[in-house]
């Protein structure tokens, strides 16, 4: 682990942190979203990918809530060198605000989504606060031709939930248009997803690494991108040590629906959010 000191020297080297980075033609790059405080996964993560031969690591926002030790997420974004979108989840935490922003309309989803950001806030150090309050809504960059727009829920709105059932193609179509890009990668919903378009266009949600995908399975998933010689989307599974994560979250006495999640791989909260074919999928 890095130290503190360095920790903070990084976090001043970019407090602008640009939109737009200045390299361009990466030939792969690995893209995630949601930590949700798990650090145990984003360890494993920076182990494996080391050995995939990306070019840079991107983490599409929100960096806490649901599981244990917040600040355990902080040092390992930097030593990693993890480039990252600012979510809802990271604006408010970085701003101090009253809840998350999740976006959620229904009231049990909200009570288990304030629990979580309670305890997220309180157990949040200034200094991660300061780094998640300066990071950018959105990455952008060009690479073998395609122009790449990275953000959290969409360009258009932060909290933005896009399902792969229910989003109409026509509409990703117009936000490629608005937004200039050509690759759009999300995250936000907790479920994996990618649809292509015309002109060769790609919509991708890239998925989490912060709890499991509602499919009875305790892996998360994250995806690498190929730019050459054609793009390429892969998603990849990530085991990790979730026992020991489940173990952490009873000690922080977080919330048991959010354990059960942890070691079964089935959502237990944030259920009503779900379009009808994706809760299908489910066990509740």
């Amino acid at each position: 682990m890095v130290s503190i000191q360095l920790i903070t020297e990084y976090w001043k080297l970019n407090t602008e942190h640009k939109m737009d980075l200045d390299r361009t033609d990466y030939r792969r790059i690995c893209v995630f979203g949601g930590i949700y405080n798990n650090y145990l996964a984003l360890s494993t993560l920076l182990r494996e990918v080391q050995n995939k031969n990306v070019d840079e690591i991107f983490c599409l926002g929100d960096l806490g809530a649901f599981g244990p030790h917040p600040n355990r997420v902080y040092p390992l974004l930097v030593e990693g060198k993890v480039h990252v979108v600012q979510g809802n989840y990271d604006n408010s935490i970085g701003n101090d605000r009253n809840d998350c922003q999740c976006g959620y309309t229904d009231p049990r989803d909200n009570y288990f989504a304030q629990i979580s950001y309670d305890y997220t806030h309180a157990n949040t150090s200034r200094e991660f606060k300061n780094y998640q309050k300066a990071l950018p809504p959105f990455i952008r960059f060009e690479s073998y031709g395609k122009r790449v727009l990275l953000c959290h829920g969409s360009p258009r709105r932060t909290n933005e939930f896009l399902w792969e059932t229910t989003t109409p193609t026509p509409f990703l179509e117009k936000i490629c248009q608005d937004y200039q890009a050509d690759l759009v990668l999300v995250t936000h919903t907790g479920i994996k997803w990618q649809r292509q378009l015309s002109l060769d266009r790609r919509f991708v949600n890239a998925g989490v690494i912060g709890r499991p995908e509602n499919d009875g399975n305790t892996n998360v998933w994250y995806t690498l991108i190929d730019f050459t010689p054609k793009l390429q989307v892969e998603f990849k599974p990530l085991a990790y040590d979730h026992q020991r994560l489940a173990k952490e979250m009873a000690e922080e006495k977080l919330p048991t629906e959010f354990i059960e999640t942890v070691r079964t791989g089935w959502w237990t909260t944030c259920l009503e959010i779900l379009p009808g074919k994706e809760r299908a999928k489910g066990k509740f």
